[in-house]
């Protein structure tokens, strides 16, 4: 964002893997775009989808329920880092009911209750580090 006139930055990111982290000046960073057009491109379309995905964060959280937005974001999760196993979608996941809460703007309890509700009906199955969705049609149904 520092390309776009933000003096600092104000997003923070968690790695939920190991991870590589590199630096590099802002103004290392536009002579190599001025060099590459490729990359500029490459850039410029990053920037326009990652505008694309806060609009609908944005959306959702405005015109969507609470539950909505939780199996909203237990689809995406799944479809990003979900194996799919026969039927199933299993999720290794270091997310706690909290960290889904503040992704959702919701509280634990809500994430929670839901959870639970799920799990009752037989679409979600949960433990500590994992997620199962059983049943991924009616997940999708209830976003």
């Amino acid at each position: 964002m520092a390309l776009s006139g933000a003096s600092e930055r104000e997003d923070t990111a968690t790695a939920m893997d190991d991870a590589v982290i590199c630096t590099i000046s802002k103004e290392s960073f536009e002579e190599i775009l001025l060099d590459n057009p490729k990359l500029n491109l490459k850039i410029t379309k990053l920037i326009g989808l990652k505008l694309q995905r806060v609009e609908r964060d944005l959306e959702r959280l405005v015109f969507k329920d609470s539950n909505s937005r939780i199996t909203g974001f237990i689809s995406k999760y799944a479809s990003q880092y979900g194996t799919k196993i026969g039927s199933e979608i299993f999720i290794k996941s270091s997310l706690t009911h909290q960290d889904i809460a503040n992704l959702t703007a919701t509280s634990r309890q809500t994430v929670s209750t839901l959870f639970n509700q799920l799990k009752n009906k037989g679409i979600i199955d949960f433990a500590r580090n994992k997620i199962i969705i059983r049943d991924p049609d009616k997940l999708s149904k209830l976003q």
